[in-house]
């Protein structure tokens, strides 16, 4: 979609879950809170909001669906992934807003907008961060080898369609992150289904997780689940797999996964779930991109120089189930009258 246009009655934005809580015992401290102003003593201690999430939502004058879309990001990113490409092309906020949806782009717990907490007062852990090299091949635009300083001498795989000349504007989007926050997240997520009644959710990477268990939660207020190269699956029992057979589900996967041996393994978790669902009865779909012919892809489907390609299908999927009107087309000029 080379144009987004699309008209809307709302914009704007809010924050939900969490809760407040106290910290004592730390000690005062002493600081110039602009350069070049006075000192203040400041009191560190005192009453935090914990655990709350960002939400940016946008709904259109005349939507062709019913159900919003939520966007829910992956590991060490933010809901700016969605926004915009690194390549400063439109990113699947914008088409999926064009293609007739409302549009939810979230920002977890303890990432960009939704804010940090003290730690390891708050936080029981301190965050971690992700080196540039690590982003490289975890997201798999190439192999560690490929990864140099000079950005002009990096190596992407082969064919690879991820616009390597940008990734340096990438990896300015990447946060820290805990490892002691899956229980806040977790209910920050379900908070805003709840909030925002039956939806559509897309979640990539991490946020396939989340999006699986919240499913699991509320199975009758998602009507699709698009994970977008999820990472790995949740522990489930038999009984799990039958509560996520009233939806249809979509897993989509990029190229080079081989390369990593994580994504290997998190391709089979997935796959079992995919698998397990399909023998119930339900309508859930793997799609592997190579193995269709669109090879090239990294991790980062969404930022990836074919990005609305993957999206056009993910579109024609939701046409295909009854959740999405088909865009309309204007009809064909009629031929000159002849005399």
């Amino acid at each position: 979609m080379s144009e987004q246009v699309f008209a809307l009655r709302a914009l704007g934005s809010y924050h939900l879950g969490g809760n407040v809580v106290q910290l004592v015992g730390k000690p005062g401290v002493e600081l110039s809170p602009v350069p070049g102003s006075p000192r203040i003593a400041l009191d560190p201690n005192g009453s935090f909001q914990v655990g709350q999430m960002y939400v940016q939502h946008a709904r259109l004058v005349s939507p062709r669906s019913p159900f919003p879309l939520l966007l829910w990001h992956g590991g060490g990113l933010t809901g700016a992934c969605w926004e915009s490409t690194p390549d400063a092309r439109a990113g699947w906020q914008a088409f999926f807003l064009a293609a007739g949806l409302d549009v939810l782009v979230c920002d977890a717990v303890e990432r960009g907008r939704a804010g940090w907490a003290c730690f390891p007062d708050l936080y029981p852990a301190e965050p971690f961060f992700m080196p540039q090299h690590s982003a490289w091949t975890l997201y798999r635009v190439g192999m560690r080898d490929g990864f140099v300083e000079d950005p002009a001498q990096r190596r992407g795989f082969p064919g690879g369609l991820f616009p390597v000349a940008a990734f340096d504007d990438f990896t300015r989007q990447i946060v820290p992150r805990w490892s002691c926050n899956d229980a806040l997240i977790q209910a920050a997520y379900d908070a805003l289904i709840a909030r925002e009644g039956p939806c559509l959710l897309f979640a990539h990477s991490q946020g396939a997780g989340f999006a699986i268990r919240a499913a699991l939660k509320a199975p009758g207020m998602i009507k699709a689940l698009v994970l977008v190269e999820p990472g790995g699956a949740p522990e489930m029992a038999a009984g799990d797999f039958d509560a996520l057979t009233g939806f249809p589900m979509l897993a989509l996967w990029g190229d080079n996964v081989d390369a990593v041996p994580f994504w290997t393994a998190a391709k089979q978790m997935s796959l079992a779930i995919i698998t397990n669902v399909r023998r119930r009865g339900g309508d859930a779909t793997a799609l592997d991109l190579p193995a269709v012919g669109v090879h090239g892809n990294s991790h980062l489907l969404m930022m990836d120089t074919n990005s609305d390609d993957i999206a056009a299908r993910i579109q024609q999927w939701l046409v295909s189930r009854g959740l999405l009107m088909a865009p309309v087309t204007a009809p064909p000029e009629a031929p000159p009258c002849r005399p």
